[in-house]
């Protein structure tokens, strides 16, 4: 029936009106490279993800930004904790830790956004979002040696309400409103009510959907002189308590409860100002993070505080053909554990960078980036990159990138937000990762189709890992004595037939470490060697239907008693929207397969692991089917 609506929506393609598009690729400009430039002008290759995919997005997950990163080729967002729901992104295959989320240019989420942070990121109030693939930390420091998604807030006009329910016994209600407050000022507001109940899939008595119930605000102002100056303001709260592991009433196979509570409070603050004088801009930027956690694991309790410190300062200056960006920049990450000893910690990174983008010829732009951070704990680093853009005609472009840079050893890595640091070893003798990776890129579009080619590796020296300690029950982190080698190719395919828009992706992915005990050389867990999408939609000004598809290759598990190697799967989504006036309508199937890790395997292990987990990892959804709808209202 599907396939049939789609036939005749592409035969009636010129008489059917279309749906204008928010943004072209000729007219958006990004940020994330610190000048502004348009994207078909960028040496680095920049990802943007419009308005209209991020609104697509808003109806299958209002209160989060998961799928819509994880439905990007090349991105992946990997569940860390069964029990709790967290997660972080993976970029090409590294590790969540390595990939930076900033919020118009400021890490609003923390130095690092992994655990909930991604789960507390409504997509309402985003305009776009840029991603960065591949060493970004010449632009953003060492917590950005993967990558960087950059998530621009929307044009402060208009209003938005949305309602929506699910049948998991999910619900949002979001509502944003932007407009003007005074002939300079400018601003928008944000609040968001989520919650999800706690569900069974397999009736083992253990929570395969977490439950949590979450508040979000964040209003924003702007203030633009007559100069061109201009200043912009955030303030952000997120209150949640979130509940995993078994169910009241029942046990692990123990024989003893084992439930897992998080409450979390996180606030922030930010602030952009750009000043012209002269010939240049000045750019400050700054914002602080708090975040207390009180977290339970059966009988074990952790309340820790973590507060990150950001500012910058730049100097932008014409030179000839191209742009100087001198900068400075300073970061703290403070932290406190009221329950755990040895592992309050205060680290501060200073830096310094310089940025020149020239353009010799019209054909050709280039981008160098040097950037020396000083770090109090693990000392002094050069993080260099080079990005070229050669314009083969008036269709195609080559990108051509490559870089290093570096990780601070940290106890907060993928392993520990599932375990927490109760049985962790205090760190000892760790030495900062380094990485260096670059990317190949080939773009423009045959016969009507946008193509984009790519291929990409890293080399990772010193690893840091999670394995066992010579005390029993305990583990400790440690660096690996030989290198991470990631490599692999994405190819993004997207052709449009009237109202109807075809778009295919895939990643091909090859990455190896060694053993915990250095024993041989193994692929990458959790990493698929292959992942394909193919989406399309019909759109036109009263609605849209969209399908989606997503298989997910094979992926080597660790440490998992029931399989060494996951088996491929496949996921299909349906979603339909209809247009009354100012209300859209809206109905969403995803994983109309039911695909869900429970069908293979259990998630919880017949025995408690040294690590203190009771659960292996996720290597599929643990939700299975699930149908939302509601209401937005877009007057």
């Amino acid at each position: 029936m599907l396939f049939a609506l789609l036939a005749i929506a592409a035969c009636q393609a010129d008489t059917l009106p279309k749906r204008e598009k928010a943004d072209t690729l000729e007219e958006l400009t990004v940020s994330a490279t610190r000048t502004n430039r348009r994207v078909p002008d960028e040496p680095t290759r920049v990802e943007v993800l419009g308005r209209e995919e991020i609104a697509e997005k808003l109806l299958m997950t209002p209160g989060d930004i998961q799928m819509l990163l994880n439905e990007s080729s090349g991105l992946r967002v990997q569940n860390t904790s069964p029990s709790l729901g967290s997660a972080n992104l993976r970029i090409q295959g590294l590790r969540g830790r390595y990939t930076r989320i900033l919020t118009d240019g400021l890490p609003l989420a923390g130095i690092q956004a992994g655990g909930l942070g991604l789960l507390q990121i409504p997509p309402m109030d985003l305009g776009k979002v840029e991603v960065v693939k591949g060493v970004a930390s010449p632009f953003y420091g060492g917590s950005a040696v993967g990558g960087v998604v950059n998530l621009v807030s929307r044009a402060p006009e208009g209003t938005d309400l949305l309602a929506n329910a699910t049948t998991l016994g999910g619900a949002d209600l979001i509502g944003w409103h932007g407009g003007t407050l005074s002939e300079s000022v400018t601003g928008s507001i944000l609040v968001g009510l989520n919650e999800q109940d706690r569900r069974d899939r397999d009736g083992d008595g253990w929570s395969d959907v977490p439950g949590y119930r979450r508040l979000v605000a964040r209003p924003r102002a702007t203030w633009t002189g007559s100069s061109g100056a201009s200043v912009f303001a955030t303030l952000g709260a997120t209150l949640e308590e979130r509940e995993g592991g078994t169910l009241p009433g029942q046990v692990a196979p123990d024989g003893q409860p084992f439930p897992e509570e998080i409450d979390s409070q996180r606030y922030d603050g930010g602030l952009v100002a750009r000043i012209p004088t002269g010939s240049g801009v000045w750019a400050l930027r700054g914002s602080v993070t708090s975040q207390r956690r009180d977290q339970t694991r059966g009988t074990e309790r952790e309340r820790d505080r973590r507060v990150s410190i950001f500012s910058e300062a730049t100097r932008t200056l014409p030179v000839g053909s191209g742009a100087l960006v001198l900068g400075a920049a300073a970061e703290g990450d403070l932290y406190r554990n009221t329950d755990i000893a040895g592992f309050d910690d205060d680290q501060w990174t200073l830096g310094g960078f310089g940025q020149f983008d020239w353009d010799p010829t019209e054909r050709l732009g280039v981008t160098l980036t040097a950037r020396v951070d000083h770090h109090n704990k693990a000392g002094t680093f050069l993080s260099p990159r080079v990005a070229a853009r050669w314009r083969l005609d008036d269709t195609w472009t080559v990108r051509l990138s490559a870089g290093s840079g570096f990780v601070a050893p940290t106890p907060f890595i993928e392993e520990t937000e599932a375990i927490g640091l109760a049985r962790l070893e205090p760190l000892s003798g760790l030495r900062s990762e380094r990485l260096v990776g670059g990317t190949l890129d080939l773009g423009g579009t045959l016969a009507g189709v946008e193509l984009n080619a790519t291929l990409f590796g890293s080399l990772l020296r010193d690893p840091i890992g999670l394995r066992p300690s010579a005390t029993p029950e305990r583990v400790e982190l440690a660096n690996a004595t030989e290198r991470t080698e990631t490599g692999g190719a994405e190819l993004l395919a997207r052709a449009h037939a009237g109202p109807v828009t075809f778009t295919f992706t895939w990643t091909g992915l090859f990455a190896t470490e060694v053993a915990p005990d250095d024993s041989l050389r193994q692929r990458v867990p959790l990493n698929p060697r292959h992942a394909l999408g193919l989406v399309t939609v019909w759109e036109h000004e009263k609605g849209r239907i969209g399908l989606e598809t997503f298989f997910t290759g094979t992926q080597r598990l660790d440490d998992n008693p029931y399989r060494t190697e996951s088996p491929s799967y496949l996921i299909v989504g349906l979603l339909a929207e209809q247009v009354v006036g100012p209300l859209r309508l809206f109905l969403n199937f995803e994983n109309l397969t039911d695909r869900r890790q429970t069908r293979w395997d259990p998630i919880v292990r017949p025995t408690r692991a040294d690590d203190g987990r009771w659960t292996v990892d996720l290597w599929a959804p643990s939700e299975g089917r699930v149908v939302n709808g509601g209401i937005r209202w877009s007057p």
